[in-house]
């Protein structure tokens, strides 16, 4: 598969989980938590999804499109891995990350704090939804919209 056709679908999962977890979310207090604000495209389908809920952005410096930036209140610069930390504890309704590289070593190391920040931040019955897999006892995962092919995102509710 070449690299633009993994990104579509990459992108399309992403859309149709968010869009498939948004009613749900909507019925759940609590603050909607983007980790890896990037250009922000994302983040503009969680404003349009949640619009009563606040939604923090996370990343290390701004990239983003100017009409897709949150606000200051609402963007958190730094490394995410001690950033999202201060935030354990914030019962968010929807925690999502796309944060994977695709380099295997690089998302190993991800992968020993984003399960744990991912739980943390949630309120119980809230939603993690990622690229990366998120093995914590605390999230059970989830099925998968039927146009989401397995392995590609991941959807969990905290316990």
């Amino acid at each position: 598969m070449s690299r633009l056709d993994s990104f579509i679908r990459r992108l399309s999962a992403q859309r149709d989980i968010l869009n498939a977890v948004a009613d749900e979310v909507k019925t759940l207090d609590g603050p909607v938590l983007e980790l890896g604000l990037g250009n922000g495209r994302t983040f503009d389908h969680l404003r349009e999804l949640f619009p009563d809920h606040r939604i923090v952005a996370f990343d290390r410096t701004v990239n983003a499109y100017g009409p897709s930036m949150p606000s200051a209140e609402n963007l958190v610069l730094g490394e995410i891995k001690d950033t999202a930390r201060t935030f354990i504890g914030a019962n968010a309704s929807l925690a999502h990350a796309d944060i994977g590289t695709g380099y295997e070593d690089k998302d190993a190391i991800t992968l020993t704090w984003l399960p744990e920040i991912m739980a943390g931040v949630l309120a119980s019955g809230g939603l993690a939804v990622s690229g990366l897999p998120l093995d914590h006892p605390d999230l059970e995962a989830l099925p998968l919209p039927s146009s989401v092919k397995g392995g590609r995102y991941f959807i969990y509710r905290r316990s």
